[in-house]
């Protein structure tokens, strides 16, 4: 094979650019040659786009037996994730898939296990791990430049939506159709690099409003709080509903600290680890020796063309993947995890009870009653139907 042949399954907002590109030639070695959506009007779109050259599949189904792509991106609503992942694989396709992986953790592990079955490769769409700060923000932590990890505090409230952005689709901002609010749908990049640059927590105590900014069933406010293996702690605050918002990233650890904050790097590094300090200061009152550092950040954020080309890349030549699909897994368990503590006002252990969280999800589907008037009704149900 020297070309990969690429559908795309689900071509709303996300699943439409991501057309665009391939498309537009902009993915080395790689070909838009089918799309598949439920909704005529977007198939109709598709067709006045790209014209004869992409096949048109109103159904996954059809879609799989065609033999008209050798690997597919799935780009639909949230439920439908895994599922699809699960068919494309059973049909001998490479799929790279949208954020999140799933909206519960049962879910995904099943499709993981499809996944290495079947040898195939398996991306998910972490764009924001191909942004050179957080690569350099990983690298530092990861080589031990900051030490052992005592805090982090990540503050992501830009994450601003209108009540028009949720009442553009049935399917947004209820349990039903999207399975959560901010952080199954806006969260998950952070909730990914939290775990990529700073690895899992061990319990997690979070407290979520459902509804407080807007006209909505789900969270659009959350505060948690984290708690690792080797004591160090985590605090993670995001909303839909602040304007202006903030995006600042802090990480303490043994040797100083990280800030993340309007595209800068800044490392107070400690010239003595404060451990060391502690055990040898003899003067009382008196702190390590700290120097200010500008972290320089070289290179491009290559955003979703980056992880798509490199998914076609690990399917042409074996090349390593930034994004491994079966990683999708690690931050929608934080996310479960602070659903989890909120639905029951008590602190949740990692790894979490799957089926209690996935009763309670299905109680939260069952005694919804939200009715909104969309402009694009597609309403999913809990076990995926596209």
């Amino acid at each position: 094979m020297d070309k990969v042949r690429i559908g795309i399954i689900g071509i709303g907002t996300m699943g439409s650019a991501h057309a665009r590109y391939i498309a537009a030639g902009e993915i080395p070695n790689a070909e838009l040659t089918a799309v598949c959506d439920i909704n005529p009007k977007r198939l109709e779109w598709a067709k006045n786009n790209f014209g004869e050259s992409v096949q048109l599949f109103e159904n996954a189904k059809d879609l799989f037996e065609s033999k008209s792509v050798d690997g597919v991106m799935i780009a639909t609503p949230h439920y439908d994730h895994p599922p699809l992942a699960i068919e494309a694989f059973n049909h001998g396709l490479h799929v790279l898939i949208e954020k999140p992986a799933g909206v519960y953790t049962r879910q995904v592990k099943e499709m993981n296990e499809v996944a290495k079955k079947s040898g195939k490769v398996f991306g998910i769409m972490y764009n924001q791990r191909t942004n050179p700060i957080y690569q350099k923000l990983r690298d530092l932590v990861k080589s031990g430049e900051l030490g052992d990890i005592k805090r982090i505090i990540w503050i992501i409230t830009d994450w601003y939506r209108s009540q028009s952005y949720y009442d553009s689709g049935g399917w947004r901002a209820t349990w039903a159709g999207e399975g959560g609010g901010v952080l199954i749908n806006q969260c998950p990049h952070n909730l990914d690099l939290w775990q990529w640059i700073c690895g899992m927590p061990a319990r997690i105590r979070a407290f979520c409003s459902y509804g407080k900014y807007h006209d909505i069933e789900v969270e659009d406010d959350v505060t948690a709080y984290m708690e690792y293996e080797n004591g160090a702690t985590g605090v993670f605050i995001t909303t839909t509903g602040e304007a202006p918002g903030t995006n600042r990233l802090e990480i303490s650890g043994d040797r100083g600290k990280i800030v993340m904050e309007n595209g800068k790097l800044t490392f107070w590094r400690l010239r003595v680890p404060e451990r060391q300090f502690n055990r040898e200061y003899k003067g009382g009152f008196g702190t390590p020796e700290c120097w200010k550092c500008e972290i320089p950040v070289y290179g491009k954020e290559t955003a979703h063309q980056g992880i798509t080309a490199n998914w076609v890349n690990g399917i042409l030549k074996g090349t390593p993947l930034l994004s491994p699909g079966e990683e999708g897994i690690n931050g929608l368990t934080i996310s479960n995890a602070m659903h989890l503590s909120s639905w029951t006002d008590d602190w949740v252990e990692l790894p979490i009870d799957e089926d209690l969280f996935y009763e309670k999800l299905k109680e939260r589907i069952e005694s919804s009653t939200l009715n909104k008037d969309v402009t694009e009704d597609r309403v999913m149900d809990v076990e995926g139907t596209y």
